[in-house]
Order: structure tokens, then C-alpha cells, then sequence
């Protein structure tokens, strides 16, 4: 049983166990331990989102890392994908990121990044755990001149915009796009706007005014309307919202119609297999895509593999099997040609690459898919709840199945950063999905009364 980490890191309530400073310290000691044990180099890149709680969380992670020996690289507020790429640039140990990613203000969160620029596997996540819970650290504490010191990278966020300019074509500008361009009050406030404005694009920037307080709220890839009212009120060509730490991407066209990922991979992956840059013709994404994204890839002569959900996966998938771009429905879009991980902002100037490149706008270009109809029901429950356990659930899903037979199917799964149970059922008939998804939601909140 895993007890810190999830899906993605560790993340909970910002002072409340397990993200107190406790912790924080705890997990920067044992990343220190693993990286002084398995390299030669000792340094660790600790970048944030805008959260209010990462002032502590970075203090105290630093704290940790420099106990054990082991100096600190500070690059302050930057984008997820951002670390990863300090991180490797840098030729650092580790990369950690503060954040909880598209929660609200009072959640936290702590994610790592090996040398290399990957999120940790599984194993390694459970050596910390175990490095933390079995006080091995406990007698091993260097002192005078062998502890570690802090030193802060004042340039981090010059490298990544040059970064993200550099994976745009080099005959092609912005010059004629108007973009509108949601930073979700998070990390990406200081380099989004940057980056598309020196490619000579008109940026109107929203959300981009962080106090610790109002990252993701109302605004970002989690509420892309504001951004999508915005494109139809000024004619602006195109809506990219990102979420609070810049790893995810919605977009909305020039009407004002928001985007989802699934679209967009469609869009990329046929660009990419008529470009011949779509390693083994493939298209990597989780069980939660759209059964449309499937269909749409085999008519472009390509195929979809799906994984489990969690960009982290879907990076895996890829490595293992030697595929090239990958991503999930919620914006999570990764270019593995350019970058180890999720990253909005990058995949936002492949889409406006590929408009430029083919001269149209981006309602004709995600005409490339059709959505099977699908529901997605959240059941926020007061503990965590094994939907198996749940008396008649499994009996009741398969009943439900055989009626959907080839043209649908169901997806029960716990969320692996919240206590929710996520319900989503796909099919042809939308009345009947809608019907069927109400229907498992009661089962698990019945149980959640019990």
C-alpha cells in the first residue's frame, strides 16, 4: 500500500498530512539519499506553481536536500514542464516541483523529476516512502562543510522561454495571429506571454495576475469559457488556456468552441504521420479519450493504444514501446521528440505550427474527429470507497456493458489526487449513457452513506 504518493506525486491539503513541512523535509532528505547513493553529481532543481502554501513546501524541501549533503538549485515560480527542462539542462540530480497542479489554492502538492527529465517510477516513489517510514536517514547526517547550500537560478525562466521558441519552425512566424491566452493565475504568468509575443503574435493575456490565492479559480483549462467569451468578443483567432502549473492545454477555435485534448491530438497525430515523425504510426492515450479518437486514427492510417490515466503512463507507454507523442483528453499533450513530459505551452505552438502550415483555422482542422457521445459524473465521497465492494456495482456494470455491446463502453476508476469516484460511459445514445452513468453515481454514493 502506497502511503505518500499518488497518480501523480504527492498531493492534499497544504498543512495537513501528508503536506506538512514534516514531510516536505522527510522527501527532500530521502531524494538527497537516493541521488548521493546511485551519481557523482549533487544538485536539485526546486521550481513552484503560485500557490500561497509553496513558500513553506520549497523552504522546507531545501532544508531537507541541503541535511543530507546535497546543494539546491531555486528557479521560483515555473511551469512543470519548465523543471523538467531546467533539470536536464542544468545536468542536475533531480528535478522537484511544488504544486498541485489544477486543484484549488489550499491543495499542494510535490512531484519529482529524475536527471533525465522523466517522473519517477513507481519503484523509486516507494523507496522514498520507505527511506521516510523506516527512519533509515535517521543516523546519516553530514555536518560542518559537507552540508548542502541553496543557490538561486535568476536566468530559469529566459532558458525555458528561448526553450519553447526554439521547438517552433524557423521559417515560420506569428505575426498574423491574435491570440487570447488564459495563464490560470499560475506558473505560466511570467513565460507564456513572452514566448508567444516574441514569435510576433497580438497576445491578450487573462489571468495572468497571481496573490496566492486565485491560481486555477475560474479561469485556465479547467474554466476555458472566459477565454472562449474573449475570442468571440475581440475576433481573436484563437483561445489557449493552460491550467495552474502548465502541463495541460485547452483550446478553443475562432468561434469561441472549446477544444479538448482528444481533438487535438487528432489534429497533431495526422500532421505527424503525413510529416512520417509519428514513431510506429501510433498515437498513445488513457482509457478516458473519446472511442471517436480511435476511429478517426485508423482512417488516417494509424492506430490509438490507450494506458492507465495519468500523464506519467502514458510517458512510460511511450518509452517502453518507442512511440513518439502521446497525451489525454484533459489537455496533458506530450511531444517526447522535445520534451520529457506534458506541456501546454509547447503544444500550443504545435497547433498554431500546424494552422500556419496548412493555412486554415483551427474549427476546419479539428473537423478530423467526431466525439462519441460521453458523460463524465464526479461522486465526491467522504472516504475511499472500493466500487467492487459495492454490493450488486460489479453485476450492475456488466448488465450495463452487454446492453452498450461494441458501440460503448464504461469507466469506473477512484481519482488518484481527490476522494472522488469518476463515472464515465460512452455510447451512441446519449439519453441512454446519461441514464446509465446516474445509475452507477447513486450505487457509490449509497455506499458512501453506509
Amino acid at each position: 500500500m502506497r502511503k505518500l504518493f499518488g497518480t501523480d506525486g504527492i498531493r492534499g491539503v497544504a498543512n495537513i498530512y501528508p503536506m506538512t513541512i514534516e514531510i516536505a523535509m522527510q522527501v527532500g532528505r530521502a531524494i538527497a539519499f537516493i541521488v548521493k547513493d546511485k551519481v557523482k553529481g549533487h544538485r536539485i532543481v526546486i521550481g513552484k506553481d503560485t500557490r500561497q502554501s509553496c513558500y513553506m513546501l520549497e523552504n522546507a524541501l531545501a532544508a531537507g536536500i541541503c541535511s543530507m549533503g546535497v546543494d539546491v538549485l531555486l528557479v521560483g515560480p515555473l511551469p512543470t514542464p519548465g523543471i523538467a527542462f531546467i533539470t536536464t539542462s542544468m545536468r542536475a540530480d533531480a528535478g522537484v516541483v511544488i504544486s498541485a497542479s489544477h486543484n484549488p489554492f489550499q491543495d499542494n502538492g510535490i512531484k519529482i523529476f529524475s536527471g533525465n527529465g522523466f517522473k519517477l517510477p513507481d519503484e523509486v516513489e516507494a523507496d522514498i516512502e520507505d527511506l521516510i517510514f523506516s527512519q533509515k536517514m535517521a543516523a546519516l547526517r553530514p555536518f560542518a562543510d559537507e552540508v548542502g547550500k541553496a543557490t538561486r537560478i535568476d536566468d530559469a525562466k529566459g532558458r525555458y522561454i528561448m526553450f519553447q521558441k526554439n521547438t517552433f519552425p524557423k521559417n515560420y512566424t506569428l505575426d498574423d495571429f491574435h491570440i487570447v491566452l488564459d495563464c490560470a493565475n499560475g506558473a505560466t504568468y511570467g513565460v507564456a506571454p513572452h514566448v508567444f509575443e516574441e514569435l510576433g503574435a497580438t497576445v491578450t493575456t487573462l489571468s495572468a495576475s497571481p496573490d496566492g490565492r486565485n491560481i486555477n479559480h475560474e479561469c485556465g483549462a479547467l474554466h476555458p469559457q472566459k477565454m472562449a467569451a474573449k475570442v468571440k468578443e475581440l475576433g481573436a483567432d484563437i483561445g489557449l488556456a493552460l491550467d495552474g502549473d502548465g502541463d495541460r492545454l485547452i483550446v478553443c477555435d475562432e468561434h469561441g468552441e472549446i477544444v479538448d485534448g482528444d481533438h487535438i491530438m487528432a489534429i497533431c497525430a495526422n500532421e505527424l504521420l503525413k510529416q512520417r515523425k509519428l514513431k510506429k504510426k501510433t498515437l498513445v492515450a488513457t482509457v478516458m479519450s473519446n472511442m471517436g479518437l480511435e476511429v478517426a486514427m485508423e482512417r488516417m492510417g494509424g492506430q490509438m493504444v490507450r494506458t492507465a490515466v495519468g500523464d506519467r503512463y502514458v510517458v512510460e507507454c511511450m518509452r517502453k514501446k518507442g512511440y513518439s507523442f502521446g497525451g489525454e483528453q484533459s489537455g496533458h499533450l506530450v511531444f517526447l521528440d522535445h520534451i520529457t513530459t506534458g506541456d501546454g505551452i509547447l503544444a500550443g505552438l504545435q497547433v498554431l505550427a500546424i494552422m500556419k502550415r496548412k493555412k486554415k483555422p483551427l474549427s476546419e482542422l479539428s473537423t478530423l474527429m467526431e466525439n462519441f457521445p460521453q458523460v463524465l459524473k464526479n461522486v465526491r465521497t467522504s472516504h475511499k470507497i472500493n466500487v467492487n465492494s459495492i454490493p450488486t456495482f460489479t453485476e450492475t456494470v456488466a448488465k450495463l456493458e452487454a446492453k452498450l455491446g461494441k458501440t460503448g463502453r464504461i469507466l469506473v476508476r477512484p481519482s488518484g489526487t481527490e476522494p472522488v469516484i469518476r463515472v464515465m460511459v460512452e455510447g451512441q445514445e446519449e439519453a441512454l449513457i446519461n441514464e446509465m452513468a446516474d445509475e452507477l453515481c447513486d450505487l457509490v454514493q449509497m455506499a458512501d452513506r453506509n
